[in-house]
């Protein structure tokens, strides 16, 4: 079937899938006191929901990819929504520790490889040119999803139960299934795809090097993000309430951040796109650490830090699938799993100065650390391949 350069509904397909992962992945943090009463466990125990979920992407992402590869986009897509919708409707008859932490190991699998896969479908969706904006509507629907699902799975889940936000999960899967199914072309994939192998894709050295970008680099907005609320009660002194607004905030900046980092991606090459995003985290993230007692200054930060932290999505994406030729899916993949590692790398480092005494504020200091390491780590890249470059047109010309 010969692709529509134009095909939004496809887009869309992708965006809704996208919209149910973001839900499952962030409405926990918002139920964890319900899940932790019902199930009669602590705080902390109930956090390991978050952890298992992020180990099942980490796993899951080159694992699928690499099994599914000689299966066609769509097919594939289609089958890791179903794996989706079951398992996440099946962590809301969870009635134990053990059983919902499995479920949710789980329902972390497809995560990865349906973001992985669908950010390379959506470049080829895409008008000739705009690669990054196809890979930019995809994610909008994680983002959004943070605006609008997040909240009202939260609320569902606080004011019936735990169960239902995952029963409104399981609902987005289903429609994700059906829009897939409708909209989605049958893409023949590159005969180089269909012959990759975990294993051939994994000696890609440069590939190593944008994980290790994106783990570190991103795991800088995540430093901040875990440490959010604390940041807003304990050190502006806002009522508990504004948490609230204040995520509302961050993701409504996470949507236009997701849409300019598609537009630098197009303006600059994507890695040199990435410098710029991380430059600016580190330097924003600094700021904040001073004027973080000011409540309204904060408010007004968060919206800002949502918007620069997520400029940097598309772009790392989008460098993954150039490195990855004869691998993309597969490279577009493991991407994802670090960025569930930097979530879960980030949010720990930020954790140990505030564990020895140094305040909320410096979790802030470690995020713009990490994302200055990352812009040291993609600096390396960029001179690694002009070096290569050199290094080949010297070789043509002795040739």
């Amino acid at each position: 079937m010969k692709i529509n350069p134009s095909n939004k509904k496809a887009l869309f397909a992708l965006a809704v899938g996208g919209f149910g992962i973001g839900l499952t992945e962030f409405v926990i943090m918002g139920i964890l006191t319900e899940v932790s009463g019902s199930l009669g466990i602590t705080i902390p125990q109930a956090g390991h929901f978050i952890a298992a979920y992020a180990l099942g992407v980490v796993v899951g992402a080159p694992l699928l990819t690499g099994l599914g590869s000689k299966l066609t986009p769509k097919k594939m897509l289609f089958l890791l929504m179903i794996w989706f919708t079951v398992f996440n409707t099946l962590s809301g008859l969870a009635s134990g520790y053990k059983s919902l932490l499995f479920l949710r190991f789980l329902s972390g699998i497809p995560h990865g490889a349906f973001f992985g896969i669908g950010a390379v479908v959506a470049t080829k969706l895409a008008r000739k040119g705009k690669s990054a904006q196809g890979i930019a509507i995809m994610f909008s629907g994680l983002t959004i999803a943070n605006v609008i699902g997040v909240p009202i799975g939260t609320y569902l889940g606080q004011q019936f139960s735990w169960s239902v936000s995952f029963y409104l999960v399981g609902f987005i899967g289903l429609l994700a299934l059906g829009s897939i199914y409708m909209w989605m072309p049958k893409i023949e994939i590159e005969a180089s795809e269909k012959k990759v192998s975990v294993t051939k894709g994994l000696k890609n050295t440069e590939l190593w090097a944008l994980i290790a970008l994106t783990t570190i680099g991103t795991g800088g907005f995540f430093a901040w993000y875990s440490y959010v609320a604390p940041l807003i009660t304990d050190v502006a002194g806002l009522p508990n309430h504004y948490v609230g607004y204040a995520m509302m905030l961050a993701g409504l900046g996470m949507v236009v951040g997701n849409f300019l980092g598609a537009k630098m991606a197009d303006l600059f090459s994507p890695l040199k796109a990435v410098i710029i995003s991380l430059s600016f985290m580190s330097a924003i993230l600094i700021l904040n650490m001073f004027i973080a007692t000011n409540p309204y200054l904060l408010m007004g930060m968060t919206f800002i830090i949502g918007v620069i932290s997520f400029t940097v999505s598309t772009p790392i994406q989008m460098a993954i699938i150039n490195t990855s030729k004869g691998s993309e899916m597969l490279g577009s993949s493991m991407n994802q799993s670090a960025f569930n590692m930097g979530n879960a790398s980030g949010a720990y480092l930020a954790g140990l100065p505030i564990a020895f005494g140094y305040g909320i504020i410096y979790s802030s200091l470690v995020g713009a650390c990490l994302a200055f390491i990352g812009v040291i780590i993609a600096v390396g890249i960029l001179i690694y391949r002009r070096r290569r470059e050199i290094k080949y047109r010297k070789m043509a010309i002795n040739c």
